[in-house]
């Protein structure tokens, strides 16, 4: 458990593969009562003039409840080692198998109480700031319907990065 506090303008990497291949494992709860996944789409950014990620969660996933319910969230980056970690947390639910076993990663309590993960190489701690709902009638381009076959349109949650840990190695 040995993280060290940066600033998120020292985040190293390319967050274009950190998010889109590297993957990001999503919790929210708290000990005993969380719940994570794996996503694949997100983006980090200035916004608002505060440090921001943010994610997309549909509503029919069990992370989704606990997104709704808490005011932080953490986002995960694990090294490639763990990759079958991040592929069974993408496709489990968390209402069907003990996510908070199974996976066997070993979590760990943030600042704020949210649940993160000593596997990770690096931890986004995040406050939510604001939400909202994907609007199928504001896609300019029509072909970003593909990926709704189900209307089960992501609710997009963006977080101030109040905390950011990078393992100290």
């Amino acid at each position: 458990m040995n993280f060290k506090n940066i600033k998120p303008a020292e985040i190293e990497g390319n967050v274009f593969k950190m998010i889109g291949s590297g993957w990001a494992l999503i919790s929210a709860g708290k000990i005993g009562s969380y719940n994570m996944m794996t996503a694949s789409w997100g983006t980090m950014g200035v916004l608002w003039n505060k440090n921001i990620f943010m994610c997309f969660i549909r509503p029919g996933r069990y992370t989704f409840e606990f997104m709704q319910r808490e005011k932080y969230f953490t986002a995960n980056f694990l090294p490639d080692k763990y990759r079958d970690k991040l592929n069974y947390c993408g496709s489990n639910s968390g209402r069907d198998i003990d996510k908070m076993k199974e996976p066997g990663l070993t979590p760990m309590e943030s600042g704020s109480g949210a649940v993160c993960f000593e596997e990770a190489g690096l931890i986004l701690e995040c406050r939510k700031i604001y939400s909202q709902d994907l609007d199928p009638g504001n896609f300019l381009d029509r072909s970003l319907e593909s990926n709704y076959p189900l209307k089960d349109y992501h609710r997009i949650f963006a977080g101030e990065i109040v905390n950011c840990m990078k393992k100290d190695e």
